[in-house]
């Protein structure tokens, strides 16, 4: 404090003091961490295994949300868009505390908190461009072959499924154990629909965790677009937890011919690339399986723009990294293992009765799958 302003202050408080310093503390030096530029600096191995998308990939995404993380000046050491990003990604990556991550970035935790979030936002602006469900008839008859590939199912244009995202912190609000799934810990169920390439076609993102899997189905607009009959005879695959229809194709509780047999064992290999996507997908992005530390309402962003992240990667046909510096509390699959919660079977009637929900089922069984076991 100069002279001038002790003696500012002995006037007005009319009193005498030696040293005005004992009294005032002086503020805290500004510090700016040092940044590093690991896009430079790092080669394309070590660059992927931290921030889990390749450098192509990574200025991909940067020249499509560029615009929307640049500030408008340089003022107080702003954070370059790449930089944003980056950080973005780290989070991604180690699912650690902000705090941990700024110091990884060379930025604070309470920039890191604007950062993710904004970045989050950003990315996933971009679902209409990448998070694409088939819709022409190229494109759907194009779905359909890559599925038969698989086990030969016909008419499948996609495979659903629900996973559980983890989150540590009550949601609040009036009913906040409605996201406390059977597992004991908070959650949103998530429902997903892939094609063969393990690519995300559509999401949705934002029931409690004790949501049941047919209900998010039933609410949700793609199911309205089936039942108008939006996509023809397409169907989709789905386990036992979902309600049969002449849209849906889930397994048969009870086999007695080998023609049933053998659709029940096509109908699991041909659901079998959603658990596959889930298991890809958290991987890539451990902070998804390890557990989101931030509000509820900043949650649904980080879920879509790892969706847009993760199906960039697949059509780049990008490797999930084999190393990870997270260090996890237990192996991969105890991890992901806890986000596969059971829901209890829609079982069929006795004897199976035909009724309109599930006469397709029974006459694919009766026609394809029959004259596929006599060949």
């Amino acid at each position: 404090m100069s002279r001038a302003h002790k003696r500012a202050f002995a006037l007005v408080l009319e009193e005498e003091y030696d040293d005005f310093d004992d009294i005032f503390v002086n503020r805290r030096p500004r510090f700016i961490k040092e940044r590093t530029n690991d896009f430079e600096n790092l080669d394309e191995l070590d660059f992927v295994t931290r921030y889990r998308l390749s450098k192509k990939s990574v200025l991909h995404v940067l020249e499509r949300i560029e615009d929307q993380l640049e500030y408008n000046s340089n003022r107080n050491n702003g954070v370059s868009p790449i930089n944003q990003l980056l950080c973005t990604l780290r989070f991604y990556a180690t699912g650690c505390f902000q705090g941990t991550a700024g110091d990884l970035c060379g930025v604070s935790a309470a920039t890191v908190n604007r950062i993710v979030h904004k970045g989050s936002r950003a990315i996933a602006s971009l679902w209409r461009d990448y998070i694409l469900f088939p819709e022409t008839d190229e494109e759907i008859k194009r779905t359909q072959r890559m599925f038969y590939q698989k086990a030969k199912f016909p008419r499948v244009i996609g495979a659903i499924d629900c996973t559980h995202i983890k989150f540590w912190q009550s949601p609040g609000g009036e009913v906040p154990e409605s996201y406390r799934n059977r597992k004991g810990y908070f959650s949103l169920n998530v429902q997903v629909i892939c094609n063969s390439n393990l690519e995300i076609t559509d999401i949705v993102a934002r029931y409690p965790g004790c949501t049941h899997d047919a209900r998010i189905w039933r609410q949700c607009q793609r199911r309205a677009r089936f039942e108008r009959g939006e996509y023809g005879d397409a169907v989709l695959v789905g386990d036992s937890g979902y309600g049969c229809r002449r849209y849906m194709m889930t397994p048969l509780d009870q086999c007695h011919t080998e023609a049933e047999h053998l659709y029940n064992e096509s109908q699991i290999r041909t659901r079998n690339p959603v658990e596959r996507t889930f298991g890809v997908w958290k991987r890539r992005f451990p902070v998804l399986a390890l557990g989101l530390r931030v509000q509820l309402i900043n949650i649904l962003p980080i879920i879509t723009a790892t969706a847009v992240l993760h199906n960039i990667a697949r059509r780049a046909g990008e490797d999930i990294p084999i190393n990870s510096e997270v260090n996890l509390p237990s192996p991969w699959e105890e991890i992901l293992a806890q986000d596969d919660i059971p829901v209890p079977l829609q079982r069929d009637l006795p004897h199976r009765r035909i009724t309109q929900d599930n006469r397709e089922r029974q006459t694919l069984v009766d026609v394809y799958f029959e004259r596929m076991v006599r060949l």
